[in-house]
């Protein structure tokens, strides 16, 4: 049985876990459950010479929340990792993986992310709130006079619109909100994505896979020759995807991205 330490400074928000002999899954289940409480958009375990350190960065900012003992380091990123179908036996590379579950009536998609490091393996997750794409736009916490403006842009039969912002400020949901405002049978849809973040009917999504040589350039000239109406790329990362994807606006699409 594993113990999971109060906070180093108390959070009252926080439920009380000190002195509780919880096993290692109930510690992992109650590290999600306070960060969907918190509204975090990721987690991250440090390890550390006296154990591992959970923050959860909440508006941006990341938070100290809790402290895992040495004891139990190990057991809860080998945890982290089988639920994300990561090799717990390999502690010297590299993973990312994820992870699909239902947590408080939520669907969540966690991205996971772990590197080796002095103490141990480092872990990241990133939490996707699946029932938040089915926000619509109207909902997104847009001004009247900005959503009117951006709903105009939307609907142009051509042209780049660049979605920008911090870590956790919203780009994606934003995105699959115009998407999902716009798409219609008249129009052919394709997104390229790495990760597929959200799955969203009647819209053909592609993985990019950078091992094989699928990287975002490769797919959006692959796409070009699939007939699109609309193109969004995920992440505009060279000036190679970023010289395609302009040539696109121009030749008669309608390109979304995120920088």
């Amino acid at each position: 049985m594993a113990t999971f330490l109060r906070p180093a400074k108390p959070d009252t928000r926080l439920t009380a876990l000190a002195n509780e002999r919880r096993s290692v899954p109930d510690i992992v289940d109650s590290i999600l459950d306070q960060a969907l409480a918190r509204r975090a958009s990721d987690i991250h375990l440090e390890p550390g010479a006296e154990g591992m350190m959970v923050r959860f960065r909440v508006d941006g900012l990341l938070q100290q929340t809790a402290a895992i003992p040495v004891s139990d380091r190990a057991a809860v990123v080998s945890r982290i990792k089988i639920m994300a179908n990561l090799d717990i036996a390999e502690h010297r590379l590299p993973h990312d993986g994820r992870i699909r579950l239902v947590r408080k009536g939520r669907a969540l998609d966690l991205r996971v992310s772990t590197v080796p490091s002095l103490h141990g393996e480092k872990v990241v997750l990133r939490l996707l709130d699946l029932d938040s794409v089915a926000i619509p736009l109207a909902g997104c916490g847009l001004a009247p006079d900005h959503l009117l403006a951006l709903q105009g842009l939307t609907r142009r039969p051509q042209g780049t619109i660049l979605v920008t912002g911090p870590t956790g400020s919203g780009k994606t949901s934003t995105i699959y909100a115009c998407l999902s405002d716009i798409k219609s049978e008249t129009t052919n849809i394709v997104t390229i994505e790495d990760p597929i973040e959200y799955e969203m009917d009647g819209i053909t999504q592609i993985a990019v896979h950078e091992k094989i040589g699928l990287t975002f350039a490769h797919c959006l000239r692959s796409v070009l020759r699939q007939d699109p109406d609309i193109i969004l790329v995920g992440e505009v990362r060279d000036l190679e995807t970023a010289r395609i994807a302009m040539q696109a606006s121009l030749t008669g699409h309608l390109v979304f991205a995120t920088l």
